[in-house]
């Protein structure tokens, strides 16, 4: 089976081969085609997977290539993990943002806003592309902004692509093993967008575990979301948000820590890589060790300013380990080889939730097979929480509309109506900025 990875050259992909190392059995992926706009990025990338299968027997062959079409042909899988503009292009999202005292996280309001803007038309193409090349492929998409990108390409693939994320996984996982579960035991009731989720409910053999967990502050207070939130809201909301709405209900601290830090994140992630990808032009370079390296240090500083604005402390140990190969590995299996399971997705709503249109895609739990991802029924959200969710997803389809009818007017639409701007005025000087700062972003000047 041909798996070809968008973005082969992006610093994660070695996690998504270390997951496929240890799968075995029919219908695993025997053949890897990594694709890059960057040669150098994909030789630095292929000689860590090297030194990865030269731990192994029967590894899965590896092959790169700058030809997109190429990397297309004949895939079964095709993992899109692209990054337009690289990661300078989002610390210049953070950067023009702050500069006008909002956030600019890379998928979270103004700075969420201007990458969906560059990457939908290079999603678009690449979705077409797929549909007439691969016609018979799936499509996995860790895309920044995932929901929105997904819900982009889906105009065109359909319910072949499907969006993944590792957060409402990590959230699922503190969360039974703070209750003292096995997380793989657990059914987690979890709804929203990408980065915009609630965890309303942790059923463990049937019963609901988490009114256990609501009614104990120190229980409640002793993981990472605890941490981030505080057991006092968490207690008012009745539910465990996903970690990226500590943006929205703690705006104004995290934009201030984010002013405060002596770098964003995007400029230290950017400083980081180029480090690790000048290091690997070394011929002796031991590149396996530093990209562990590399990584440990990644996982160590996530969403670091948002933690000492609340006082959270380091992160824990076991939230340092990643996920998300993990949920494309779960995935592939069980549609190649039918073996069912569930798993939390970006999907096409149908009608799962209620305020939204059919083909909005939505983050729920689905059950998987060989037919692909299939949403399952849910509660309807509180008033609050389908509040954010309406006025998120109308942003998201006002940034769709901006990028194929190319309409600046439309573009500082979006921003202007995103609950985290709060001006007309701040809307335009954003456009301005970026159009300024962004060679992807010519079609709005």
């Amino acid at each position: 089976m041909k798996l070809t990875i968008l973005g082969g050259g992006g610093f994660r992909v070695p996690l998504v081969y270390g997951a496929l190392l240890g799968d075995r059995g029919e219908g695993r992926v025997t053949q890897v085609v990594l694709h890059d706009l960057d040669a150098g990025r994909l030789s630095a990338v292929t000689r860590v997977l090297a030194e990865q299968a030269a731990r192994g027997t029967d590894v899965p062959e590896v092959t790169a290539t700058t030809d997109l079409d190429e990397a297309l042909r004949g895939a079964d899988f095709v993992f899109s993990a692209i990054r337009v503009g690289g990661l300078e292009g989002r610390a210049n999202d953070e950067r023009v943002a702050l500069a006008q005292g909002v956030l600019g996280q890379e998928t979270v309001g103004a700075g969420g806003i201007a990458y969906g803007l560059r990457t939908v038309p290079v999603a678009v193409d690449i979705a077409r592309r797929v549909a007439c090349l691969a016609p018979d492929a799936w499509v996995i998409n860790f895309t920044n902004p995932a929901g929105l990108v997904t819900e982009a390409m889906s105009r065109h693939l359909g319910d072949r692509v499907i969006g993944i994320c590792d957060s409402p996984v990590g959230l699922g996982r503190r969360i039974a093993r703070v209750l003292g579960a096995d997380p793989k035991e657990a059914w987690i009731d979890y709804v929203g967008l990408n980065h915009l989720g609630w965890v309303r409910g942790l059923l463990i053999a049937g019963r609901d575990e988490l009114p256990r967990l609501l009614a104990d502050p120190d229980l409640l207070g002793s993981f990472e979301e605890g941490k981030l939130f505080g057991t006092d809201w968490l207690q008012s909301l009745g539910a465990i948000p996903n970690e990226y709405l500590h943006y929205y209900y703690f705006n104004r601290e995290a934009v201030r820590a984010y002013q405060q830090a002596e770098k964003t994140r995007g400029a230290f992630l950017r400083d980081q890589q180029a480090h690790f990808y000048e290091e690997m032009r070394a011929p002796d370079a031991q590149a396996l060790a530093a990209w562990d390296r590399t990584r440990a240090e990644r996982e160590a500083t996530y969403m670091a300013e948002n933690r000492e604005a609340a006082g959270a402390g380091e992160r824990d140990a076991d939230d340092l380990s990643g996920g998300y190969e993990k949920v494309a590995l779960a995935l592939m299996r069980a549609i190649a080889r039918d073996e069912r399971t569930t798993l939390i997705l970006n999907v096409r709503n149908r009608s799962t939730l209620s305020v939204l249109d059919a083909e909005a895609v939505i983050e729920v739990p689905c059950l998987v097979d060989a037919n692909g991802a299939h949403p399952v029924a849910v509660d309807p959200l509180p008033d609050h929480a389908s509040g954010l969710v309406c006025a998120v997803k109308a942003v998201e389809r006002e940034v769709l509309a901006a990028a194929e009818s190319r309409s600046r007017a439309t573009a500082v639409k979006a921003f202007a109506l995103h609950p985290l701007v709060d001006s007309v005025n701040v809307a335009r000087c954003l456009v301005e900025g970026y159009t300024a700062v962004h060679p992807g972003l010519d079609y709005l000047r």
